[in-house]
């Protein structure tokens, strides 16, 4: 199966943000959801602050001690946002946009 566009995926970064962070929360998985559109995904600008505020969070939850007591759901986490991250390099690569600075010194890539 072909992977999903680059704004599916920046679509479904946030949307794993926002619902593992509710199922830490809440203690149990209520469903995936994002807060970040079809028609948004398309927003620079709006995606840039959705995937700020989603972050944010994540940040929130770990600091409030949500992490401490179930950790499995930002593990989940950690490891869906990897998959999209290696996801996004290879959509880069293959359409010839430089990478940003801090992914080639991070990844050594270039």
């Amino acid at each position: 199966m072909p992977s999903n566009t680059i704004a599916e995926q920046l679509w479904c970064v946030v949307g794993a943000r926002e619902s593992y962070t509710r199922a830490a929360r809440e203690g149990g998985w209520r469903g995936f959801t994002s807060s970040l559109d079809a028609v948004s995904a398309g927003d620079p600008a709006l995606v840039a602050r959705t995937l700020t505020r989603s972050f944010a969070q994540v940040v929130d939850a770990i600091n409030d001690g949500v992490a401490s007591v179930d950790q499995r759901w930002f593990i989940d986490l950690l490891e869906h946002e990897t998959q999209h991250h290696g996801q996004l390099i290879r959509y880069l690569y293959g359409l010839d946009i430089p990478r940003p600075a801090s992914w080639r010194e991070r990844y050594a890539l270039d």
